[in-house]
Parts: structure tokens; sequence; C-alpha cells
């Protein structure tokens, strides 16, 4: 296969810059008669940092579902840095960029916090398939090491999964994320469960990742989602309610009642 030109390059990355990051265009999701998101468009620009907020059956997880491939949508596109995903399973756009966390823990328990991190970095790389053994010299090995630092768990680099915090195993979880450099993020819940020190902790990780890397959160603590977002999507009922900036929606009476009437997830 004969290696890009110069001006094919330039073009795809001149295409890419004026793509959003992701875009959706009327995305339905059914389930047989029941619609649990119906006629979602959004946009979101390349580096943004977007909050979905919404009460119980607001359609937030099911949104997310469809974003990454867990589910296909009904009906409606997904486009991904200018490219069409909607059919797409979920490992195709996990190669093009597109990372996300779960509110379940899904960590290896029995290994160390750079062992995990390590082979979520060989798991999205070209040597996923290696079976040998990380060289002191690895660059995987200097990427995991990388994300330690960003994360903020240097102290806990060679400890067992199973002897961390809980806010611990969820900067893990960010950190894995993390592997092999994504364009985008989806962040689910992230902060469900920590203490006020850990939410603390998150808002400074998130905050402080890189300025390219853009990320949408679902997060219940309305706090933590309006410290690190630019700018809002309130659902309800599996569709958009309002949008807007976070002290735009933070002081709209409409979404205080919706908001702070619901329940867990959607």
């Amino acid at each position: 296969m004969n290696a890009p030109t110069t001006s094919a390059i330039a073009e795809r990355m001149s295409a890419t810059g004026t793509a959003n990051a992701l875009e959706l265009r009327n995305v339905s999701k059914f389930f047989g008669a029941l619609a649990a998101m119906e006629d979602i468009s959004l946009s979101v620009r390349p580096g943004e940092r977007r909050a979905v907020l919404g009460s119980n059956g607001a359609g937030k997880t099911t949104l997310f579902n469809c974003v990454t491939g867990d589910f296909l949508p009904t009906s409606g596109t997904i486009r991904f840095f200018g490219e069409d995903v909607s059919a797409f399973p979920a490992h195709e756009r996990i190669r093009r960029g597109l990372r996300r966390t779960y509110q379940i823990s899904l960590l290896f328990s029995g290994l160390t916090v750079i062992d995990n991190i390590y082979l979520a970095c060989v798991g999205v790389s070209r040597e996923r398939f290696s079976f040998l053994r990380a060289r002191r010299d690895d660059a995987l090995m200097a990427s995991a090491e990388d994300l330690i630092r960003l994360v903020h768990l240097e102290d806990a680099t060679h400890t067992p999964v199973a002897e961390l915090s809980y806010g611990q195993q969820r900067q893990l979880e960010i950190a894995m994320a993390l592997s092999g450099a994504p364009r985008f993020i989806l962040f689910d819940e992230p902060a469900a469960g920590l203490s006020p020190t850990e939410r603390r902790e998150l808002i400074d990780i998130l905050t402080g990742l890189p300025g390219h890397m853009g990320f949408i959160i679902i997060e219940h603590d309305m706090d933590v989602a309006l410290r690190v977002a630019e700018s809002v999507t309130m659902m309800h009922n599996g569709r958009i309610f309002k949008e807007g900036k976070p002290a735009e929606i933070e002081d709209d009476p409409e979404v205080q009642a919706l908001y702070l009437g619901g329940g867990d997830d959607g």
C-alpha cells in the first residue's frame, strides 16, 4: 500500500479540523414500542467539554450507548470527526479515537495500577496481539507512566487494584480511558460514590486534561458537572430539553425543578 501523499494528509487534516468532534442528527433509539431516546440532535466541537444532565429516565446512558456503538440507533446519523459511524461496532469507534468510562468498574483487581494502564495502552496499539513482556524502554510503558501522573496516582503505581480506595479506582479508570491518546471521551458518572475530597481531585484531573481532548460527562453531581464543562445539554424523557452555558443552566428555574425532582440514571 502506498503511503499517503503530503497533499492527501493536508486535505484530511483540513477536513478533520472543520468537522465537529461528535455530531448527532435526529438520533432515536427504540426498544420495541418504548422510546428510550427520540430525535436527538447535538454537535460537540473538537476540544469542547460538554455536560449532559437529566433525571431518571432522561435517556443519558442510552445516548452514550448509541455514541459508543454498544447500541445501534434505531434511526438517525452519528458522525465522529466527520465520519458516519452510525453502523460501526464499538471496537471500530475505539480505533478511531473514541473512549468511554462506565458506572461499574472494569478493572483487573489482581494486577497493579501500572499493569492495568499498560494493558489498556497495549489494547489500543498495533502491538495488541503481541505476547512479549514489556521492556524497560517500552514506549507503551512510558505512556502508561505518563497517564499515572496525569491522574495523580504516582504514589500507587505498583499498588494492586484490590488495595486502592474507591476514588483511586475511578482515577485509574480515567487513566485507562486516556490510553492511546483518544480524540474524545465519554465519562459516565465519574463522581458517583466519591467523597468531597475525591470529587475535588476528580475536578482537578478533568480540568487538567490536554486542551485538545474533548469530552462529554454524564454526572448527577451538578457541582462537578458544571465546574468541568463549558456547555450543558439537559435531557428529559428521552429528548433534549435545554442547552446553554453552565451559569445559564444552573440559574434556569425549569431545569432546577426537573433536575432536583429526578432520581438516579436514565
